[in-house]
């Protein structure tokens, strides 16, 4: 949507932005000083971590369209803290960010049939806040044929200019998803299976942990290769990119009478194998695979992924960048573009028709 104040191109302005991912740990917050294209300062970030009745509510409402209760609102007004705690460590006033790129938390996605939902009262955030929020980015591309995801690829690429390519990004959250981003400024992007998700719901189910922390219990196990051939079964991988996941598409079935290590081990193997079949559908094979989410802090991960991947496996850390605050930075990245018109898509990347521009506005004092 443009607004009659809109950054123009190299008038850069300070944007935060939100995610919460499907590991379901908690709310990012960053902020990015960009005019939509290039990027002029990074940070500080925060991670407000969420409250254990607000997380279960969260789980339950998966696989909802509507879902009931006070969870939306709830939902906001957790944002809205970890807002102010942003504002508060980089000593800043609402007064100061021109905008806020508030993603919301996905219960369902279904772009096969036309449909995405990300609760979260954009609205509601942008009163209790005081600044102008864009949020709904993913439903224009779905409705023009995309698969609503990923959406971080085009921040990716921006950070990116400079660096050697062919490159990769991986992103090991919830999901797993690759962008490929070639020396010709091409780009190839795509959901390879699950990432944190299953070895998260395993963990949780056997030890009441939230998380194998550090890897520690995928560690101690074997793989399974029975389970493991039958959990690359599914038939997600028969599909051509660009194409997405919703968190439910997977289960742990497949793992369902192994020991606590050895599913956490065979699980671990999964996502690797998962992003392994995703690599070899590049144009061109990548020199290097920078990791970004939570499952980079996996060594069992990992080790798993330096096993099935032929190129350079690090963090992107090793590039200068903050894999704890990419995607929310992402977020107030593609909020700018959404107040300039950009595409926050393009056909590479969710297989939208043409580029596509999306995201609503909602004004603060309009409140």
């Amino acid at each position: 949507m443009r607004v009659f104040d809109s950054p123009g191109p190299g008038r850069a302005v300070r944007a935060v932005g939100l995610m919460s991912g499907t590991s379901l740990d908690g709310i990012d917050a960053a902020l990015v000083v960009t005019d939509g294209e290039g990027i002029a300062e990074r940070g500080p970030f925060v991670t407000v971590p969420y409250e254990d009745g607000l997380r279960s509510r969260l789980r339950a409402a998966l696989g909802s369209r509507e879902p009931g209760g006070t969870v939306e609102h709830d939902l906001t007004v957790a944002h809205a803290d970890a807002v102010r705690a942003l504002l508060s460590a980089a000593k800043l006033a609402a007064s100061d960010i021109r905008v806020a790129g508030f993603h919301g938390h996905t219960v369902l996605h279904r772009p096969r049939e036309g449909f995405t939902r990300q609760i979260g009262d954009g609205a509601l955030l942008a009163r209790l806040i005081g600044i102008d929020v864009v949020d709904d980015f993913r439903s224009a591309d779905v409705a023009a044929g995309g698969e609503g995801a990923p959406f971080a690829p085009l921040y990716h690429a921006a950070l990116a200019r400079g660096l050697e390519a062919p490159l990769a990004v991986l992103n090991l959250g919830g999901i797993a998803n690759l962008t490929w981003i070639g020396g010709d400024g091409r780009l190839m992007a795509f959901d390879t299976g699950p990432g944190n998700a299953l070895i998260d719901d395993w963990v949780a189910r056997h030890t009441g942990a939230r998380y194998d922390e550090d890897g520690r219990i995928a560690a101690q196990g074997r793989v399974s290769d029975a389970a493991l051939a039958r959990l690359l079964e599914h038939p997600y991988f028969d599909r051509s990119p660009p194409k997405s996941l919703d968190r439910l598409d997977f289960d742990l079935g497949p793992v369902e009478t192994l020991a606590t290590a050895d599913g956490a081990a065979t699980l671990a193997a999964f996502t690797a194998a998962c992003v392994a079949k995703g690599a070899r559908l590049f144009p061109a094979p990548a020199t290097r695979v920078l990791v970004t989410g939570g499952g980079r802090h996996n060594p069992a991960l990992m080790a798993a992924l330096a096993a099935e991947l032929k190129a350079l496996v690090a963090p992107v850390e090793a590039a200068g960048w903050d894999g704890d605050a990419l995607e929310a930075e992402a977020f107030a990245y593609l909020a700018v573009r959404s107040l300039r018109g950009l595409p926050l898509s393009v056909p590479e990347t969710t297989g939208v028709r043409a580029p596509i521009t999306g995201g609503t506005l909602h004004r603060a004092a309009a409140q």
